[in-house]
This record gives C-alpha cells, structure tokens and sequence, in this order.
C-alpha cells in the first residue's frame, strides 16, 4: 500500500484498524489473548510487512499503561535468564524479515508466514486449554527455547504473546505477577525492535517497515489504544472470560486463513 493512500484508507480498513488497537489496549491490561487477533487484521489493513511496524508504536502504547498498572509485580530474576535469548530470537527474526523484504513476489510474501505463525500459535493456545500441553520450565533450555521462539515472533509478527504465555503461565504466577512480568517483558521486546525495523527500512527503502504515513495513522489510533487499556483494567474482569477469548481465537483463525490465501 502506498505511504501516500495511508490516511487516505477505506472506511471499513479504518473500522479494522481502530478494532485492532481497541484489542491492544485490552491485552495489555486485561486480557492478554486479545492481542492474537490485532495482527492479522493490522495486516490486512496495512498490508502484512509494513504492518509489522505500523502495528509497534500502539503496542509500545499500550506497553506503558501495563508497565504503570502492574509494575510492581514483575519477576526480574526471571526475566534475566529469558532476555539474552530474546535477543538470540530477535536477530533470527531480523534476518528473516531482510531476506523477505528482498524476495520479488507479486503477493507480499510476509502474509502467508504470519498466518502460517497464527495458525501455529493458535494451535498450542488450544492445546494449553485442552490441558495436552504442560511446558517444564526449570531447564535452561527451556528457557532458551521460549526466549527465541518468543523474539523471532516478536520480531516478525508482533505475535508473541501466546508463546510467552503458556511459558509464564507454567511458572505458577498469580495473576497480578503474571500480568506484571507480561507488561515488562513486551515493554522490553518492543523497545528493542525500534532500531531495528529503523534499519530494516534504511536498507530496503522500496519496501519500508515504517513510513512517515503509517506513523500519522498511528497519532490518530493511539487514542483508542488508550481507551482499550482503560476498558481492559476496569470492564474485562467482569466479561466472562472463557466465551470471549473462544471467540477471539475463532476470528483470529478465519483472519490468518486470509492471509494464506494469496490476493
């Protein structure tokens, strides 16, 4: 999509787009599954790679209201052993997204691997529900595994809350913990993705991560961001929880389909 259309968008992408940052905001304050959803319909908006950035700044959004909600509650120890391979995963993903970014295709390529990351993702969140996966996370190499699994999705689909998920559930956390140790981890991963969706964009100018046109939608869809996060801490412990994530996980299973299906 051109950066000059971008404020220019339909009235239903604009419908799409400030749905996908009510669900940021409701992620990160209240109901963590919410966020699986934004992206594949931030993709359709924007088109699957220059989703990956336009979708960044709302996330940092809603970061900082979960950061300043639950701050006091994060597990640091824990955090210390996962962020190295974090880092280990967002170089992959990094990487990953360079070599996209020069494949000559006429769909963008980066569609099917988020919807096929989707998918996968979604997958192991109803194996979690089922009770068929139970992850054993006293290893080191557990926590390696998950800290790469978790940075190379962060990286390239902005998808890495389910992953990060059942591993944190595993710990046994309470809830304000686990919501604690959530926020400062995605605060982490995303600041540090900054840089290098910046130089990715450098590179490979004819098929940006971000553009100054993505960034005025992003002014104009943070608002909503904030309210979601609002709604989230305040309405969402009152909604049942069980029937709203089901749906969640449904839509977000049709959206990923789409974005198999090439255009």
């Amino acid at each position: 999509m051109p950066d000059s259309g971008l404020l220019g968008l339909d009235p239903w992408r604009w419908l799409l787009a400030g749905l996908a940052a009510l669900l940021i905001g409701f992620s990160k304050t209240g109901l963590p599954g919410a966020g699986i959803l934004a992206v594949p319909v931030m993709a359709w908006v924007f088109g699957a790679r220059l989703s990956v950035g336009a979708t960044l700044p709302l996330l940092l959004v809603g970061d900082v209201f979960a950061v300043l909600a639950y701050r006091a509650y994060a597990d640091w120890p824990g955090l210390r052993r996962l962020l190295p391979w974090v880092g280990v995963g967002l170089l992959v993903g990094t990487l990953s997204l360079w070599a996209l970014g020069h494949v000559t295709l006429k769909a963008d390529p980066l569609g099917p691997v988020i919807g096929g990351i989707i998918l996968a993702l979604l997958a192991l969140t109803l194996l979690q529900r089922a009770g068929r996966l139970r992850w054993q996370p006293g290893s080191g190499l557990s926590t390696g595994l998950i800290g790469v699994l978790g940075g190379f999705t962060t990286m390239i689909s902005n998808a890495a809350g389910p992953v990060m998920g059942i591993f944190m559930t595993s710990l046994g956390y309470s809830k304000q913990q686990l919501m604690g140790t959530n926020a400062w981890t995605f605060f982490l991963f995303n600041v540090s993705k900054i840089p290098l969706l910046a130089l990715l964009t450098w590179d490979n100018a004819a098929h940006p991560l971000v553009t100054a046109g993505s960034l005025e939608v992003n002014v104009l869809l943070a608002p909503l961001v904030v309210l979601g996060a609002w709604a989230g801490r305040a309405f969402l412990p009152r909604v049942p929880e069980g029937t709203f994530t089901t749906l969640l996980l449904i839509l977000a299973g049709v959206a990923a389909v789409k974005l198999l299906i090439p255009n």
